[in-house]
């Protein structure tokens, strides 16, 4: 069997390089896209893994890494709650659409789509599964972008029959995150975090090591194209479980509970965004909906369908995953094992 040439977007990132380690790790010649040629790379010198520079506003550097590709595991995005929604297209949709058009060549098997189960309805969420429609709009850029990316991405599978794949992983944590946990953490550390409602509310939350599991199969399953699928650590962990495990865990101070009820904090999150914005705010106020949403939602969602199609069985318990993230920003480690 000819050895299989796969690219991987967002390469140095938490998600990307692990699944980048995961494919060298596996026999296969991997193409990893980074913005910066100079490294340091999270991944040893040692492994099969050739870097291209570039990133998904540059057509010309996505068709240099992409032709004559086999397979493609799209993990780059732009991230966050704040910020006009033209910059989330550029990146996240017409980023995608150039990254389908540069690998789309006889030799493409597979191309699996790392989307975001943000790209549901901002709403308590009890075993919602993939049959349920994402919403035409969304709440913020980024959400907004990802569920305009997932429809682009599965219309080049049903009009232009491309091996299309997209993963809808939860909150990811893991080592090597540069953003989101070490984000939370400092807003522990300055008291700026506060439970909505009781803080019982479930996370959607997925260790990085489980959602490279997942990846792999959406690589080799026949039964995944064309399909989307909720990925989580198919366990139940509340808001007040995840958060006073990463506040125990880097001895910051665990957070009180807001005065606001749940069910004004959305309204009132919008009206301080609205604010914000005739304002021109560079940074989101105190209270946003994706903070809402992240503090006070039910966001419990079915993986039924990965554990069917896909045969996805999480490894990983997210106590384990838990304290190897944390372990990792103590003690830097290269594999979420």
């Amino acid at each position: 069997m000819a050895q299989r040439i796969v690219l991987v977007t967002g390469a140095t990132g938490c998600v990307g390089s692990h699944v980048v380690e995961a494919l060298a790790a596996r026999g296969d010649k991997v193409r990893a896209l980074v913005r910066d040629l100079r490294g340091p790379f999270p991944w040893a010198p040692s492994l099969n893994v050739e870097v291209f520079q570039g990133d998904l506003t540059q057509p010309e550097a996505l068709r240099a890494a992409g032709t004559g590709v086999d397979q493609v595991v799209h993990c780059a995005a732009k991230v966050g709650d704040w910020g006009p929604l033209e910059e989330y297209r550029e990146a996240n949709v017409e980023g995608l659409r150039h990254l389908l058009e540069a690998s789309n060549g006889p030799s493409l098997k597979r191309f699996v789509h790392v989307s975001s189960l943000g790209t549901y309805e901002a709403r308590h969420h009890h075993g919602t599964d993939e049959t349920t429609p994402l919403p035409v709009a969304h709440m913020d850029g980024y959400t907004q972008s990802k569920a305009e990316a997932d429809r682009l991405a599965l219309e080049y599978h049903h009009k232009q029959g491309m091996p299309v794949v997209v993963l809808r992983p939860g909150f990811i944590y893991g080592p090597r995150d540069r953003t989101v946990l070490p984000k939370l953490v400092e807003n522990l550390r300055q008291k700026k975090v506060k439970y909505l409602g009781s803080g019982r509310q479930a996370m959607n939350c997925i260790y990085v090591g489980n959602l490279v599991d997942a990846v792999l199969l959406a690589l080799e399953s026949p039964k995944a194209v064309g399909e989307a699928f909720n990925i989580t650590d198919g366990e139940y962990v509340s808001k007040k479980r995840f958060i006073e495990k990463v506040a125990n865990g880097f001895s910051v101070p665990k957070p009180g509970w807001f005065k606001v009820p749940l069910w004004l904090a959305m309204p009132l999150a919008k009206w301080m965004e609205s604010s914000a914005r005739k304002n021109g705010a560079k940074e989101p106020p105190l209270l946003t909906g994706a903070r809402v949403k992240f503090l006070g939602l039910n966001l419990d969602f079915s993986i039924e369908k990965a554990k069917k199609i896909l045969g996805y069985a999480p490894k990983t318990s997210f106590d384990q995953g838990m304290e190897r993230t944390i372990a990792s920003y103590l003690v830097p480690t290269t594999s979420p094992k």
